[in-house]
């Protein structure tokens, strides 16, 4: 059987290499993008010049309508999902806790906890119907091992990661599993793109390997957890990290 994935926020990155490597293992993938059509155009170009399956759906997944058109597009199109990979990044403020605002924190708690909730919503009754299911969320090290200035990405973050356990926990008796990859920053992502270039380097120092994970590396851990081979790993949170954080 041919898997059906929706990876949100697919057009750069860790989204688009989580496409190009669950194309390279037989999925049919969703290329969602809020704003990048071009490059989620070259996302799909890219996976069927290499013989895969590929559809770009725009949606915002912040806004409940686009999430639900995207699900029934999806469905349309392949018959069901199988899979949702949800990486789309919602903006956040860089700044300490004495300059922030409830405003920016509460802005990127809400927007956070939404995404995730609307994508689940729609897709989870089908996989029940199904009795599979393959439920990936990114979250960061940072949920767990805080750093300055990262206060709003890593509060909201760590409300996600208990969000996931807790549907971990109801939906296995379904056969869905739901799990969380938390990477090390990333290279190449919109995250570094908001570093310096001090900061980047002395991030790459400090990692064990003397550098910053790759967004393939991330791609392929999600792989796993998409995969059949996972069936019984659910309620897991995964550090890609280099031996940064060792629990």
């Amino acid at each position: 059987m041919t898997r059906v994935a929706v990876i949100t926020g697919a057009s750069r990155g860790i989204g688009a290499a989580t496409a190009s490597v669950l194309a390279e293992r037989g999925f049919r993938v969703v290329v969602n993008y809020r704003s990048s059509a071009a490059e989620a155009d070259g996302v799909v170009r890219a996976v069927t010049s290499a013989g895969g399956e590929a559809v770009a759906i725009r949606a915002d997944v912040t806004e409940a309508d686009v999430v639900t058109a995207m699900v029934k597009e999806t469905e349309r199109r392949w018959g069901r999902i199988d899979v949702v990979v949800h990486n789309a990044l919602i903006p956040f403020a860089v700044t300490s806790f004495s300059d922030l605002s409830w405003e920016q924190l509460g802005r990127k708690l809400d927007s956070e906890l939404h995404a995730a909730f609307l994508i689940t919503k729609d897709v989870v009754p089908g996989m029940i119907s199904r009795g599979y299911g393959r439920l990936v969320y990114l979250s960061t090290g940072l949920s767990r091992k805080p750093r300055a200035g990262m206060i709003t990405l890593g509060t909201a973050k760590a409300a996600l990661d208990q969000f996931v356990r807790y549907i971990a926990l109801e939906l296995a008796p379904h056969g869905i599993t739901a799990n969380l990859v938390a990477p090390a920053t990333v290279d190449e992502t919109k995250v570094t793109q908001q570093l310096s270039a001090d900061q980047l380097g002395h991030l790459s120092a400090t990692n064990p390997m003397g550098r910053l994970v790759r967004p393939e590396e991330v791609a392929r851990t999600i792989a796993f957890l998409a995969s059949e081979d996972s069936g019984f790993t659910t309620g897991h949170y995964l550090p890609v990290n280099g031996g940064l954080a060792m629990d």
